[in-house]
């Protein structure tokens, strides 16, 4: 089955930036020129070069036209799953409480609550191979009369926590990476006898409106962790 007429100009056009024929700054051809070369009409050519600015290939100036747009060198994807890295796997779960607490005031920033909002916490240790990888601990807004399912949680990843009061496609998502010296509480929790730095992970997930729902913070062992991302 052929391709339609604007998959393949924008096709041709991509591989024109990804040749380097079309440099980063320099301007396309007009719509009226680029309908002429491809004997095609301007609606079709509408289409594709709509595709190739989703795509971030190119920019539209008013008034000027089209132009190859600068690649992002510094921007990459990352890849991240609690349960799941490049070098290990949490194969069991360990729920070390769960407990419905008022706010401090770190959680009321970054969660957006009242003070007299109620949360809901929930800490567990992950293992792998018998070995204590990660401790983590979850924030959740709590609802009355909503169950907490203990069996259900114990596994569930931070937006599967969530996805009972929202749909897993309409959540934002944030993520903060940095390391961090253990506590004594969370060496032991952890088995760490020696200097050992944590990575850590914070997620916060959003509504569409942009407001808060949860927030996971997990302390993965240094040493049982990897994280890559990949430029697009």
């Amino acid at each position: 089955m052929k391709n339609p007429v604007y998959m393949n100009i924008a096709e041709s056009i991509r591989n024109k930036v990804n040749s380097g024929t079309l440099k980063p700054g320099d301007d396309l051809p007009s719509e009226v020129n680029l309908c002429k070369e491809y004997e095609t009409s301007r609606m079709t050519v509408r289409k594709s070069l709509a595709i190739l600015t989703n795509e971030g290939y190119i920019y539209s100036v008013p008034g000027k036209g089209y132009f190859v747009a600068k690649p992002e060198y510094n921007k990459y994807t990352i890849y991240y799953d609690e349960m799941h890295n490049s070098i290990n796997n949490v194969d069991s779960a360990k729920l070390l409480e769960v407990d419905i607490i008022m706010p401090d005031e770190k959680l009321i920033n970054s969660l957006q609550i009242h003070q007299n909002k109620k949360v809901i916490r929930i800490r567990r240790l992950f293992y792998t191979d018998g070995e204590p990888m990660a401790y983590d601990v979850k924030y959740l807004l709590y609802h009355k009369g909503v169950p907490i399912v203990e069996q259900e949680i114990k596994h569930a990843t931070l937006p599967e926590m969530i996805a009972k009061n929202i749909s897993l496609f309409s959540m934002k998502k944030e993520i903060k990476i940095y390391t961090e010296i253990p506590q004594e509480k969370t060496k032991k929790l952890l088995h760490i006898d020696k200097e050992l730095a944590l990575l850590v992970v914070e997620q916060k997930l959003y509504d569409s409106n942009d407001k808060p729902m949860g927030l996971g913070i997990t302390y993965f062992r240094g040493d049982y962790i990897k994280l890559q991302g990949m430029s697009q």
